[in-house]
């Protein structure tokens, strides 16, 4: 599976969540980052990571793609099918 393929099929519900999370994160931290008043460091540090942080998640959650067989089931889901 190439990163095309990859990109361009399902994510699943979890990974949706996450993902938007790290959106946000991201453009919390890119907003502090931006102010144009006097910040201070820690503060700004905290921003960085923020950022750094969320764009992770976002790319890592958006590389994650359902399985196409998930939807079958499996022999151990039936009790009736355990000896």
């Amino acid at each position: 599976m190439n990163l095309k393929e990859r990109y361009t099929k399902p994510t699943p519900k979890f990974f949706k969540i996450l993902r938007n999370i790290g959106i946000a994160l991201t453009a919390a931290g890119g907003a502090i980052l931006a102010a144009p008043v006097s910040i201070p460091a820690t503060i700004i540090t905290a921003a960085t990571y923020m950022t750094v942080a969320g764009t992770v998640a976002s790319v890592v959650s958006q590389a994650v793609v359902k399985d196409g067989d998930d939807d079958e089931p499996k022999d151990f889901d039936n009790p009736a099918l355990i000896k």
